[in-house]
């Protein structure tokens, strides 16, 4: 289905060019010279005399002159320029990964996995007291996102597959209860719990 998507993709770059070219700011033409000239200028390796080691270097000119271009003086301004409308595990992965880039990451996940530990701490005790639960909520969720990060683990995909997962254990804690005649309203936390524990025991 690759050549459909493509297709998809094609018809929204030629349709909005048609809209900015009908209200004169400009057409497909320039937007295909202006790819063109960001790809000449942020692959100096492959279009002038820059040398590099590798690819690690081939990516850190291309993070430093994208920078420039979008005059980006610190790398607080370039965390900004993340957009707020992505999904909020990618955009905090995202923003790791410029922290990462300019030396602020832990040697290993390990370093990852006690920072959730402190953070649950926290987010506990402000359970307990009412005050800045939010706060360290947000601060465990990123601390979980900079863990999955370090293990290579994409964070998006890994809660998508969890939420499926429970969605099929909670499917099959209905079907059990229908089975034994049992009203899962009128059941205790503990009594549906077994059933879960039962269910995610056969799967």
């Amino acid at each position: 289905h690759l050549r459909e998507e493509l297709g998809d993709v094609l018809l929204q770059v030629m349709f909005h060019s048609d809209i900015e070219a009908d209200a004169g700011r400009f057409d497909l033409d320039q937007v295909a010279d202006e790819e063109c000239k960001k790809l000449i200028l942020r692959h100096p390796h492959v279009f002038g005399d820059v040398q590099v080691s590798g690819a690690d270097e081939v990516l850190k000119n291309w993070d430093d002159i994208k920078r420039k271009e979008k005059k980006q003086e610190t790398v607080a301004s370039a965390m900004d320029s993340v957009a707020k409308c992505l999904p909020a595990l990618w955009r905090a992965e995202k923003v790791q990964k410029k922290a990462a880039k300019a030396g602020i990451d832990w040697p290993d996940y390990t370093g990852a996995l006690d920072k959730i530990k402190e953070e649950l701490s926290e987010t506990a005790e402000a359970a307990k007291t009412g005050v800045g639960t939010a706060e360290e909520i947000g601060d465990l969720l990123f601390s979980a996102v900079n863990a999955a990060r370090l293990l290579g683990v994409d964070p998006e995909d890994a809660l998508n597959a969890s939420t499926d997962k429970f969605i099929s254990r909670f499917r099959g804690v209905e079907a059990l209860a229908e089975k034994r005649g049992l009203d899962m309203n009128a059941m205790t936390l503990e009594e549906l719990d077994a059933l879960y524990n039962e269910v995610k025991a056969s799967l």
